[in-house]
């Protein structure tokens, strides 16, 4: 597993952390996922040590991302940060960002091998990814009709699998679109965004408007709506 950014999940519960690894996993199988959660007798807390070692089992040497789930795990891995080595401590980033969204972008950012800067980035998306969304509960679809995308190539498909984009097969979605350079958007949405695609909401029988302004985007249009178009393997 390497030529990935690996991930360090910090929680003061070792079986928060370690379903964290087991929830990402299932989007980012060959990702470097390392759970270091809880005291070092496995109570309730957090410790240097396992942040550190996690650290170190994490780095394949393109750097890891370290995502925690509490004030005071936070300050834990800073201070493991504050304490690397001046050539490990430029391959670590401390991100702080909601963490299970947070962790699971930055998983799939990973996967589909962006560099550590941008998988860092991923997980600070999370922030602010569903930023007005929710605000109708009557409309969650609502972006779909609100923001369209009218670019030089478009397709419309419907989204067939029962359970709608989420959590895996929006991974697969993203992951997909992360293989071509252009920009292509899902109903105004960053179709390499996992986050962004999530927060619209797309469920079973929603219209996926899948757009490109780029001249050559066609091709990465027409991969992407035929994904959709299969179900995911689900319908």
């Amino acid at each position: 597993m390497t030529g990935r950014v690996g991930i360090v999940f910090v929680s003061h519960s070792p079986k928060i952390a370690a379903g964290m690894v087991d929830l990402a996993g299932q989007m980012a199988g060959s990702v470097r996922l390392v759970a270091a959660g809880g005291t070092d007798d496995e109570g309730i807390g957090t410790s240097f040590t396992k942040v550190m070692s996690g650290v170190s089992e994490a780095d394949s040497g393109d750097g890891v991302v370290v995502v925690s789930d509490l004030g005071s795990a936070l300050l834990t891995a800073e201070t493991v940060l504050d304490l690397l080595d001046e050539e490990q401590r430029t391959r670590v980033r401390v991100v702080d960002v909601p963490f299970v969204e947070g962790g699971v972008a930055a998983a799939v950012a990973a996967e589909s091998g962006s560099p550590l800067d941008e998988v860092a980035a991923a997980a600070r998306g999370a922030v602010d990814a569903w930023a007005g969304a929710g605000t109708d509960d009557a409309a969650p679809s609502a972006p779909a009709e609100a923001t369209p995308m009218a670019g030089p190539y478009e397709r419309e498909v419907l989204v067939r699998n029962p359970e709608g984009l989420h959590a895996r097969p929006a991974a697969e979605f993203v992951k997909l679109a992360n293989t071509f350079p252009v920009k292509v958007t899902v109903n105004g949405k960053d179709a390499k965004s996992l986050l962004g695609i999530m927060s619209l909401g797309l469920t079973a029988g929603a219209t996926a408007r899948i757009a490109s302004d780029a001249p050559d985007g066609r091709g990465a249009v027409d991969a992407l709506a035929d994904l959709v178009d299969t179900g995911f393997g689900e319908a």
